[in-house]
């Protein structure tokens, strides 16, 4: 017969479970002042490398999309504010701000043609026409994070991906599958017809009349009657050329 340990055996066991249990403790939080060390050391070389290099930064896109994936690495966000040690040292606040503000114009001003749905290529062209006596160049990395502080004033103002591209919705339109669908099959041509839609997709005629007559509805569709075949077009905007000189002078 077994016997069972006795109370002397059940404190010593005890007694080392919570010595391992305070030596985790011990290696953890060595671990993390150590982490908190090296991310401090990591933000203070970032603040000389900013120093250093503040022209490109401000410059060069190229440089500017580097230089903020190593901020994102060590936690560290330019963005955050307008005031502060960056704010001061590089003035990435007041750029992408003034972005911003700029970005809502075109949007606004285009929204009569592409019924607040513009392809992410166009708007930054745009921005870059309006912009083109200034010093800075822009790239869509630039107006990709622009964007991103834009979602601080509510519905709209996100990018959304239908197939290989990427589209700026400044209006709080939601958009189902069907939707995305006829719009990807719309950017080989900027247009589409009711019975391309239902041959490519393999729709029904009800199912193609209901979505395309909703992309009516919500001013992402334009029609166009003047073809010989009889066939109606139904131009997208937001995927073809249309509105490449709405907005950039106003």
């Amino acid at each position: 017969m077994r016997r069972r340990p006795g109370i002397g055996g059940l404190q010593t066991a005890a007694a080392a479970r919570d010595q391992y249990r305070l030596l985790g403790e011990n290696v953890a939080k060595i671990r993390t002042d150590l982490m908190k060390e090296q991310l401090a050391t990591f933000r203070s070389q970032l603040e000389e490398f900013a120093r250093k290099h503040k022209n490109d930064i401000r410059k060069n896109p190229a440089f500017r999309s580097q230089f903020h994936e190593m901020c994102t690495k060590v936690g560290v966000d330019p963005l955050a504010s307008n005031k502060g040690f960056w704010a001061e040292l590089l003035g990435i606040g007041d750029f992408y701000y003034e972005l911003g503000v700029q970005i809502v114009d075109i949007c606004l001003a285009t929204r009569p043609h592409n019924g607040g749905l513009i392809n992410l290529q166009e708007l930054c062209n745009l921005l870059r026409k309006r912009r083109k006596s200034d010093r800075e160049a822009v790239s869509e990395d630039d107006c990709l994070r622009a964007i991103s502080k834009l979602k601080v004033l509510g519905s709209g103002f996100e990018v959304i991906s239908v197939g290989k591209k990427k589209l700026v919705r400044s209006v709080p339109t939601e958009l189902n599958k069907d939707h995305n669908e006829i719009l990807e099959l719309a950017q080989a041509q900027g247009f589409v017809t009711i019975d391309e839609v239902e041959r490519r997709l393999s729709w029904t005629p009800g199912r193609a009349i209901d979505t395309l007559d909703t992309l009516l509805d919500e001013g992402l569709a334009m029609i166009d009657d003047g073809h010989r075949d009889g066939k109606r077009r139904y131009w997208f905007p937001c995927v073809s050329p249309i509105a490449s000189t709405v907005g950039a002078d106003t």
